[in-house]
């Protein structure tokens, strides 16, 4: 059967449920399917957080993830993958982004859905700004996900 993969950047919300029976309905060749749903947290270190603003580079986001989607295909034996990444004002408990790996075993799409994420963290073209009651601020790298994306190069 030929692998499916599929990236999307949106504005939309998503429905996980419908995500995952999209990659894998009808699919024998698929024993273990894995799934990571990133959602806006309502606080950030006990500071309330309005509202995430999400902004990308159009086009160059989409292949950007492509080309990272193509090397978890190339390194992993996956039947399949889903990326979807939304951009714009994101409300606490909103949907974010969702990784979804189908694979005949669970290791690799466990490891394939790490890595993705991993580098969705550190590395995809999307800047965030945090609203808070003190007004906004842009969100900085963390050093703790550079480290999860630096194991991936070893």
């Amino acid at each position: 059967m030929t692998a499916i993969v599929t990236v999307r950047v949106q504005h939309e919300d998503f429905d996980t449920a419908a995500e995952i029976a999209a990659l894998s309905h009808g699919r024998t060749d698929i024993g273990a399917v894995v799934s990571f749903s990133g959602l806006c947290r309502g606080n950030d270190h006990d500071t309330p957080i309005a509202a995430l603003t999400l902004e990308h580079y159009p086009g160059m986001a989409e292949a950007e993830i492509m080309r990272h989607a193509e090397e978890a295909m190339a390194r992993w034996p996956l039947q399949g993958l889903t990326v979807i990444h939304r951009h714009g004002r994101i409300k606490p408990g909103e949907n974010i982004v969702l990784v979804v790996t189908a694979s005949s075993h669970r290791q690799a799409a466990f490891e394939a859905a790490e890595f993705l994420m991993d580098y969705l963290k550190t590395n995809a073209p999307f800047w965030k700004r945090e609203e808070t009651a003190d007004g906004g601020s842009w969100v900085e790298a963390k050093s703790h996900d550079d480290a999860a994306t630096a194991r991936w190069t070893s």
